[in-house]
């Protein structure tokens, strides 16, 4: 008898959508198994498509983690938007995700409607619709969740998982990966990011500053990496890591919640930012944070393009 053939090896790219605070961003980081993109109970939290790799014997994945698409408001909206309709066209596979908490509503109709153009203008990506956040609801309301989201349009799978819990995330994966092509290695084994250290850096101080604040601040936050110099009279066995960073907001009373009661709260920002960067980096660093006011630079052309959007 012929030896049986082993299956061949899989390589491409998924896209994760969904509405902002879906849990796009705690699945691909479960899925990769390392923080690669930042979370926040307040939505559009990830301005850019974060790329987390998942190298495994059979297969790597290479995931998209995109700003939620939703009904632009502003200039930034729709430049957010544009970034995940772009992605969506050079992807092997889709996941939508969809909350299991909360009923799918017009903001899950209006992506299921350009998920549904997309397939019906390209080469019919794949799509495969995950139920977010299980682990929130009782097993009854789970099942109504996956029947709503069945009927909300044409799945090639449906899946519920608990990215906190780690329930189901080896199943995400491979659904996704039945649907890559196959494949060498698009990415050593072991790289977990391909993002430039400067724009996780930067996301991780806008993750610590998005804490504890009010909604509005969010949408009008935007952190740059001015610069990040090794210092010179470290010794080589003890590096540190010199950043310098600018915080935007829109408006003075903005920098006043970001700054805090003398300072307070932007120290608390540093600190819980630089144990994240340096457990990112290896390494020790030192944060100089500037709070500016940019005024209304999410309509701004000129100072979207300045601040990376």
């Amino acid at each position: 008898m012929p030896e049986p053939t082993a299956a061949p090896h899989r390589s491409g790219f998924a896209c994760i959508v969904g509405r902002p605070n879906a849990g796009k961003s705690t699945l691909t980081n479960a899925l990769v198994g390392q923080k690669v993109a930042i979370t926040s109970s307040k939505p559009q939290t990830t301005r850019h498509a974060i790329r987390g790799i998942v190298s495994r014997a059979d297969a790597q994945l290479v995931l998209v983690d995109t700003p939620g698409l939703h009904r632009p408001r502003t200039l930034l909206g729709q430049r957010l938007n544009d970034v995940v309709r772009g992605t969506l066209t050079e992807v092997d596979v889709i996941g939508f995700c969809l909350p299991a908490d909360q009923k799918p509503g017009p903001g899950d109709r209006y992506i299921a409607a350009e998920l549904a153009a997309v397939r019906k203008e390209g080469r019919g990506t794949p799509v495969v619709a995950i139920a977010t956040k299980s682990d929130a609801v009782d097993r009854g309301r789970l099942m109504e969740h996956l029947l709503a989201v069945d009927a909300l349009g044409q799945w090639d799978d449906v899946v519920p998982v608990s990215a906190v819990r780690g329930e189901q995330v080896d199943v995400v994966a491979d659904l996704l990966v039945g649907h890559l092509p196959p494949g060498p290695p698009l990415y050593p084994t072991g790289e977990l990011t391909d993002e430039p250290e400067a724009v996780m850096v930067a996301e991780l101080i806008r993750e610590a500053a998005l804490e504890g604040v009010r909604d509005e601040l969010p949408h009008s936050l935007a952190v740059v990496v001015d610069e990040m110099t090794p210092r010179d009279d470290r010794p080589e066995h003890d590096p540190m890591l010199d950043i310098r960073v600018n915080v935007f907001v829109e408006r003075p009373s903005q920098k006043a919640i970001v700054i805090g009661h003398k300072g307070a709260r932007l120290k608390d920002v540093g600190i819980r930012s630089r144990r994240a960067i340096e457990a990112l980096l290896g390494q020790k660093v030192y944060l100089d944070l500037h709070v500016k006011v940019a005024k209304d630079w999410q309509r701004d052309p000129k100072q979207l393009q300045r601040l990376g959007f």
